[in-house]
Order: C-alpha cells, then sequence, then structure tokens
C-alpha cells in the first residue's frame, strides 16, 4: 500500500495535442505514489523525457488511454528498452480493446496488455484506478487515481458532453485537456480552456491542470479562459513541472 504521509507527484513529460511543436511531445505523465510508479500515456518524445526523472524499469504499469497516436507511439521505446536492457517481460499495460492490436506491440514479450473498459477498477500496489469513458474519437477512457487518501483525475482527451464529475468526488489535482480557445469549440473532439475550466467547477476539483494544447494556440489567452470559467487558480502543464499533491 501506498504510504499516506507521502505526496503524489505528478511530472509532465509531454503536453502538445494532436502534433508537438518544436521540442515538445506528445501527451505523456509519470505519476509517483510512495512506491508506485505509473506512466499515463507514451506520446513521441514522452520516454526520452521519463528517464530524466527515473529509471524505466521502475514502472509498475503503463496506462493508455486511446488508439490516437500522440498518446502511445513511444510505447514502442518502454517496450524496447524493457527487453534489451532491462531483461524484463510482463509489464502491465492498462489499454481499451484493440490498441493492443494497432500499436504492432500485442506479442511483445516485455508487455502484459490488459484490456479495460467504461466503468473497469483495476488495482495498483494499492493505487484504484477507475476508468469512465470520454467524449472522444472511439473508446477514450479518463481515469481516476485513488489511494483512499488522495484523489487525481486525468481527462484524457475528451469533449464537452463527458461531465467530468464522472470521474468522482473529491479530486486534489484534475488534469484536464484544453486543447484550444472558445472561437475553436464544436470544431473537433477537444475542449477549450473555458470549457475546461467550466466542467473542473463542477466537478468541485481542488486544483485545475489544464494540458493538451495545440502548440498553435496561446497560452496566456487558454490560461484566462480556463482561469475565468473555473474561478480559482489555474496551471498550465509543461515539459518538466511536477504537481506535488
Amino acid at each position: 500500500m501506498p504510504d499516506p504521509r507521502r505526496g503524489i507527484t505528478l511530472t509532465v513529460l509531454g503536453c502538445d495535442g494532436s502534433w508537438t511543436g518544436p521540442g515538445g511531445a506528445g501527451s505523456g505523465y509519470l505519476v509517483r505514489w510512495g512506491p508506485v510508479t505509473v506512466m499515463m500515456d507514451a506520446g513521441p518524445g514522452t520516454f526520452a523525457n521519463l528517464q530524466r526523472f527515473v529509471d524505466p524499469a521502475s514502472l509498475d504499469a503503463v496506462i493508455l488511454s486511446h488508439h490516437h497516436p500522440d498518446h502511445w507511439t513511444d510505447l514502442h521505446m518502454v517496450a524496447a528498452r524493457a527487453r534489451f536492457a532491462q531483461g524484463r517481460s510482463a509489464l502491465p499495460v492498462y489499454a481499451p480493446a484493440g490498441l493492443a492490436g494497432r500499436s504492432g506491440l500485442s506479442d511483445a514479450v516485455a508487455l502484459d496488455w490488459r484490456v479495460v473498459t467504461d466503468a473497469d477498477r483495476v488495482d495498483i500496489k494499492g493505487v484504484a484506478c477507475t476508468f469512465h469513458r470520454t467524449d472522444h474519437a472511439r473508446e477514450t477512457l479518463g481515469v481516476r487515481l485513488d489511494d483512499g487518501v488522495r484523489a487525481l483525475g486525468y481527462s484524457a482527451d475528451t469533449g464537452p458532453a463527458f461531465p467530468l464529475v464522472r470521474l468522482g468526488s473529491g479530486l486534489d489535482l484534475l488534469l484536464c485537456e484544453a486543447t484550444y480557445t472558445v472561437d475553436h469549440e464544436g470544431t473537433a473532439g477537444h475542449m477549450s480552456g473555458r470549457q475546461a475550466g467550466e466542467q473542473a467547477r463542477q466537478a468541485a476539483a481542488r486544483r485545475l491542470v489544464i494540458t493538451h494544447r495545440w502548440p498553435t494556440i496561446d497560452p496566456s489567452v487558454l490560461g484566462d479562459e480556463a482561469r475565468v470559467a473555473f474561478g480559482g487558480p489555474v496551471d498550465q502543464a509543461a515539459i518538466g513541472k511536477e504537481f506535488v499533491l
């Protein structure tokens, strides 16, 4: 079980939405919860950044939210290092149905694919992970990570039709996609800064961190939208930035 006296650290490994900007990386987040180490999403460029903070051999699991490549292509790097540098097998990978086949890694000896779907709950060394289908292409899964003392929510990719309150009450931190500004609302299966702020307020999240911004979007405008709608401070994800709960 995680020690409740120890904090939770969320480290951003990549946060660009849909494509990577110069020096950027796709979606990827490192969660360290006492002795538990989890990688949430593994977009392009995230594995290189992961190694700045932990030894990949310490990973207890990888969680992949959905089929879009900006969220999983670096799983190839995870698997290659696990096999050839660590001699490891059966690293748990929690993902929606079909992603193993799409990735081309369904037979990778280093990985142990475990299919999850809406309302599934799994336990990773005492951390309960509950999955919820979001408002996005195919099956995309947001996740709540909870040890009974603290809770972290991740929206994954979603449009506004998925109420983030479904991730449950008492979120100490909500990592929420905010891909573009209000001017782009309705143009893709994502949320604006305004919509992310509204959703976080309705979910009564204690802290909001926005992520998955298109590299062409002005971060200050996006942040202002989210801040006004949320009614409180809003942090923006950036590679290497850490948030401690």
